[in-house]
């Protein structure tokens, strides 16, 4: 048995067949003993995926063999083994269609070509984005939802405050964000698959001067770990909720409910609720609800 770990990953390439390429994942994945969720549209592949360390590696030349996602970008992370070998982070492999690989509500408008995104902001290395902070104001604008954010996020970031990534192209719309048209802003989310769609619907509304960071978050904290613009923790999407990046990450979440610092995420607990929030584990044991209309 190999080490376990974690892969994270994304192509954008036209499939005129997402059916075809969902049944081909689903065997590739569980041939292999992996668990996780895959989600196929017209327009890519959006993956997370938990097992051993060797058969990740047999499914990464698998993916890259079919010619669309011959260069997909793979982030590796730390992962959790059950006693059987199987990942500790995920209860099952899922393998979807959807109309999106990343739900904006945009179908229509995302246009996605045999080089990936059509219209897409240029992309930032940690090291060119440094470069940037250094030379001009620059603007961070967070692309994840309003509970991400509150545990981890760039020193001075702009937080939309959206509780659901579909939520975005309002907030674009409402003019909330106006203010940041004449700025330099820089988008990052999770692995930089968020700020793919996200950087063309703001350039189709305005924004001009905007740039995402390559590899998200995830590849920031691989540079720098946190000796730099990083703060707190990552929120991820399996068991574990959060990760940081080095022995000496801040917290900086706040406990919803009596303001103490926590990295902590849970999920309401009332049937049909599926909000989450950031509670210390002294309220979550008394109080395992969001508190808020539904």
């Amino acid at each position: 048995m190999g080490t376990p770990k974690v892969i994270l990953f994304y192509a954008f390439a036209p499939l005129p067949d997402p059916d075809a390429v969902r049944l081909w994942q689903h065997t590739l994945a569980s041939s292999l003993g992996l668990k996780g969720r895959v989600i196929i549209s017209r327009h890519g592949i959006n993956g997370t995926l938990g097992g051993d360390v060797l058969e990740l590696k047999k499914y990464v030349k698998g993916l890259r063999s079919f010619a669309p996602f011959r260069g997909t970008d793979i982030k590796w992370s730390a992962g959790e083994a059950l006693p059987d070998g199987s990942s500790a982070l995920f209860p099952r492999l899922s393998v979807k269609v959807r109309d999106e690989i990343v739900t904006f509500g945009a179908v229509g408008e995302l246009e996605v070509d045999a080089d990936g995104v059509v219209g897409g902001a240029p992309r930032l290395t940690p090291e060119e984005l440094h470069a940037l902070v250094e030379r001009e104001d620059v603007v961070f604008l967070d692309g994840r939802n309003s509970v991400e954010a509150q545990v981890g996020r760039f020193k001075g970031a702009v937080v939309p405050g959206v509780e659901a990534t579909r939520e975005f192209v309002d907030v674009l719309e409402s003019g909330a964000l106006d203010h940041l048209k004449d700025k330099t802003v820089v988008t990052y989310c999770t692995g930089g698959i968020r700020c793919e769609v996200l950087t063309p619907l703001m350039r189709n509304r305005g924004f001009t001067d905007v740039y995402q960071l390559d590899g998200g978050i995830a590849r920031y904290g691989e540079a720098y770990g946190d000796d730099g613009l990083w703060e707190g923790s990552l929120y991820v999407f399996d068991a574990r909720d959060t990760v940081e990046f080095s022995d000496h990450a801040a917290v900086v979440g706040r406990c919803d409910h009596c303001g103490t610092p926590t990295k902590d995420v849970v999920d309401c607990a009332d049937g049909g609720c599926v909000r989450q929030m950031v509670r210390c584990p002294a309220c979550a044991t008394t109080d395992h609800r969001c508190d808020r209309p539904r």
